[in-house]
């Protein structure tokens, strides 16, 4: 489970993006905008963007190989579904399906 002192930032009411970026990562960006997309659409969602880099804590205890990697999470904070790689609008909505039990 991630809490929001883990993360640094408030946990969403039904289900929050995590997303590790790093300063020169070109697919972070767009990545950013994806899950700023998906958030706008979907109630009781948050997105958190965390700097790998500075926080090599969270990165080696989640095991993040890459940036961008996202993990989806539910109400809890338990890890649902985790993802490298510039992620499909779908394929996020999807995955948040599965953390609300929708």
């Amino acid at each position: 489970l991630l809490t929001s002192g883990d993360l640094h930032a408030e946990l969403g009411e039904r289900a929050t993006l995590v997303q590790f970026s790093s300063a020169f990562c070109q697919p972070c960006r767009a990545t950013r905008r994806v899950l700023g997309e998906v958030t706008a659409m979907v109630p009781g969602v948050a997105h958190v963007e965390i700097d790998a880099e500075s926080r090599l804590d969270l990165v080696r205890s989640l095991n993040i190989l890459r940036t961008p990697t996202v993990l989806v999470l539910d109400a809890s904070g338990r890890v649902v579904k985790r993802a490298s790689g510039q992620p499909r609008k779908a394929d996020v909505i999807g995955a948040l399906g599965l953390a609300v039990g929708e």
